[in-house]
């Protein structure tokens, strides 16, 4: 059995890049951007008017003219027009290019308006409410580096240099297994002695959040059947997360029959609760492979704590520190293992996050996780962790 620390430092060094695909823009949010996209002309792309109102020449109304003519007006989307007579000006809507020959922008709440034209009330700066062309950034600069995580915000500046497809980073193909005779479909009536699954769809629905789709496969609890089935499949996933079957009871094959199929066992076993049975390989040329503990808490946990941020490192994504909150409440916890408390998370009015401990009965109490938010991790080496100490924290929610 090995520690947290040993497990996330194996697990480090076992990242797998999956390649890299083309997919179009509306496809890429969430996803790690692999080149790097450039301003195809300048950032604003010509002088943008920033207020509806109207546009001058400066040095007029640096003579002391404040009443103007209105010769036209330029709208947004039309294109660039000319002041004639440097003594009028002409009405301009936000997001219209600047008229040639004007160079300052009066907004329509500092000027009187009415059949005669425009009479400016308010102090007027040379070049104010102006955007200037370039000003942003010039054209040809980098404006999104390859392994930026792409969200709305980088969506709407690819689309505004015109990529309508994006070279990403290629997310695995993933098959979730479940495995045991006590579980039946979710759409049948379970015998006194089984269950309904419930950890696939659980992993599945978190896979979903970061984009992927699993593929769903039950074995039951047969040694040569588990062979066949994972033997057939083993050269077409990127990735295989396996749920029971872990453990040390009679009816335990995976760790054998993953062996016997040339997975190569990394660890098995970590201190911690829950979660303990966590087993971790690969096959070289073949897939990474995840088995996780059967009780759903333990699986659960094992995901967010151990999947999900080894799934990240693998895709690129950028690291930042794990969150952490302050524990709300103290809680005794005696075994000397890595402690891992589903709790409740929670802003206070001083802008401080804290952990609601929701203790439930047990890794087998699925329901509880509905009162929870995420697991905060207790170090191992103490029995006692006081109200106030500050903890990393694992949201699922």
């Amino acid at each position: 059995m090995i520690s947290v620390e040993e497990a996330l430092q194996i697990l480090d060094s076992h990242t797998v890049h999956f390649g890299s695909e083309i997919v179009d823009l509306d496809e890429a949010n969430g996803r790690i951007l692999e080149e790097d996209v450039f301003a195809d002309r300048p950032f604003p792309p010509f002088h943008r008017v920033t207020m509806d109102g109207i546009a001058i020449r400066y040095a007029t109304y640096g003579q002391g003219r404040r009443a103007f003519a209105v010769e036209q007006i330029a709208a947004a989307g039309a294109p660039q027009c000319r002041l004639m007579d440097q003594e009028a000006c002409i009405e301009v809507m936000t997001g219209a290019i600047l008229p040639e020959g004007v160079d300052t922008v009066i907004r329509y709440e500092d000027i009187r308006m009415d059949e005669s034209g425009a009479t400016i009330f308010a102090e007027v700066r040379l070049g104010q409410n102006i955007h200037r062309c370039g000003e942003d950034h010039p054209r040809g600069a980098r404006l999104i580096p390859a392994g930026t995580l792409l969200s709305a915000a980088e969506i709407g500046v690819a689309a505004t240099v015109g990529r309508s497809r994006v070279k990403v980073a290629r997310l695995p193909r993933v098959l979730l297994v479940s495995t045991g005779n006590e579980l039946v479909n979710i759409d049948q009536q379970p015998q006194p002695h089984q269950i309904r699954k419930s950890n696939v769809y659980r992993i599945a629905a978190t896979l979903k959040a970061m984009g992927l789709k699993a593929d769903l496969l039950h074995l039951q609890d047969d040694y040569e059947s588990i062979l066949t089935h994972l033997g057939a499949r083993l050269d077409k996933y990127d990735v295989m997360l396996l749920s029971g079957g872990v453990s040390k009871g009679k009816y335990d094959y995976l760790p054998e029959a993953l062996d016997a199929l040339g997975v190569v066992k990394h660890f098995h076993r970590i201190a911690q609760r829950p979660g303990k049975p966590l087993w971790f390989g690969s096959r070289a040329g073949g897939p990474v492979v995840f088995a996780f503990p059967g009780n759903p808490i333990s699986s659960f946990l094992c995901t967010h704590a151990y999947f999900i941020p080894w799934l990240q490192k693998s895709l690129g994504f950028p690291q930042k520190q794990q969150p952490h909150a302050v524990l709300s409440e103290t809680i005794e916890f005696k075994p000397d293992l890595t402690y891992y408390l589903e709790v409740s998370l929670e802003y206070r009015s001083n802008g401080t996050l804290y952990a609601i401990p929701r203790q439930g009965h047990g890794s087998g109490d699925l329901a509880n996780l509905m009162r929870a938010d995420a697991f905060i991790k207790l170090p191992r080496g103490q029995e006692v962790y006081p109200a106030g100490g500050t903890y990393p924290v694992y949201p699922f929610r």
